[in-house]
C-alpha cells in the first residue's frame, strides 16, 4: 500500500467514526428528551423508560427532528410548545455529546 492510501483509509474510517458519533449522539439526545417529557407526564422507572426508547424510535419515520417533536408534543398535549421542545433538543444535544465522550 501507498502511503496516499493508508491516508484515504485513515479519512474513511474517521468519517464512519465521526458517523457514529453523531448518530449515538442524537439518539442519546432524543432519550434525555423522552425521559424530560416522561417527567411532564408524571410517569417514572420503567414507564418513563419505556417512553424515552418511544422518543427514540420516533426519531426514525423521517428526517431531521421534526418527527420527535410532532411526537412529544402531541404526547405534552400543551406542557410544552413546539418551540420549547426543539429548544430542549438543543441544550440536550450537549449534554448527550458530553456523555458519550465521558463513556470513551
Amino acid at each position: 500500500m501507498t502511503s496516499f492510501d493508508d491516508r484515504e483509509h485513515a479519512f474513511e474510517a474517521k468519517f464512519a467514526h465521526d458517523a457514529e458519533m453523531q448518530f449515538r449522539a442524537e439518539a442519546r439526545r432524543n432519550k434525555l428528551l423522552g425521559l424530560w417529557a416522561a417527567e411532564l407526564q408524571g410517569l417514572s422507572g420503567a414507564e418513563a423508560n419505556d417512553y424515552a426508547l418511544s422518543v427514540v424510535a420516533a426519531d426514525f419515520e423521517e428526517a431531521g427532528v421534526e418527527d420527535v417533536v410532532r411526537k412529544v408534543a402531541a404526547d405534552l398535549a400543551g406542557k410544552a410548545s413546539a418551540e420549547e421542545i426543539r429548544a430542549k433538543l438543543g441544550g440536550l444535544l450537549a449534554t448527550a455529546k458530553a456523555q458519550l465522550m465521558a463513556e470513551l
